[in-house]
């Protein structure tokens, strides 16, 4: 966890190049109680890398349940098809965007891959355990965690079906608003996780998604950004 510095401050003030709510408002699940939680991207000056100390590639605060991203970093992770970072491209709410996070935007799908289908499957499996482990012990899952294990499931397996990803969770919502207020038992619950899992597993031989991302044109876009920087 980074400590707020005012180098880092001054990042995510003045050289944040997209942000975005994410989180139960972005998927249309919030409630009165729910948090905004908000997201960032920001471009280090180029200048900075020139230095022996780098400078840093992500950033917590200053805002409650804010977090941003160095570009480069962000890209990674994109590129990788890591499930927070891509849903963050897809966000509804954006709150900022220059011509820079503009272009980051028409990139969303050079981002996409069916490398999405195992960092998907890896993340909604490490939840599951979780929540297994939290009927093991507690009797019960926490509702809120499984209403978002299933959202994600029914994103991955749409993104899988039709090539697109779309984080709003849509027709889906009132079921998934009473899991969240545990009017679904635990076995329904799990039935629903399990029976889309295997819709995403039927959908991965079929899908219109690349074998993997397109690293070229992502590369090309951060070295125009870089350059511009230090031409800045």
């Amino acid at each position: 966890m980074n400590e707020l510095t005012s180098e880092s401050l001054e990042l995510v003030r003045d050289h944040t190049v997209y942000a975005c709510v994410m989180g139960s408002r972005a998927f249309g699940l919030a409630t009165e109680a729910s948090d905004t939680d908000r997201r960032g991207v920001y471009l280090a000056p180029t200048p900075l890398f020139w230095r022996f100390e780098k400078p840093p590639t992500h950033v917590e605060g200053p805002r409650e349940e804010q977090f941003s991203w160095e570009l480069e970093r962000f890209c990674e992770l994109a590129l990788r098809a890591n499930p927070n970072i891509l849903e963050c491209l897809h966000s509804p709410l954006v709150e900022r965007v220059t011509p820079v996070g503009e272009e980051l935007l028409s990139l969303r799908g050079a981002f996409l891959s069916r490398l999405a289908h195992t960092s998907f499957s890896r993340y909604a499996a490490s939840q599951h355990t979780k929540l297994v482990a939290d009927v093991r012990i507690h009797g019960a899952p926490r509702w809120k965690h499984a209403m978002h294990l299933l959202r994600l499931l029914l994103s991955c397996r749409d993104l899988l079906r039709t090539g697109r990803l779309t984080i709003d969770a849509g027709p889906h919502r009132d079921r998934l608003l009473a899991v969240r207020r545990g009017e679904l038992s635990w076995a329904e619950a799990d039935a629903w996780m399990t029976r889309l899992t295997e819709e995403t597993e039927a959908a991965l031989s079929t899908t219109p998604l690349p074998q993997s991302p397109d690293h070229a044109r992502v590369a090309d876009f951060l070295h125009r950004a870089r350059r511009a920087s230090a031409a800045a």
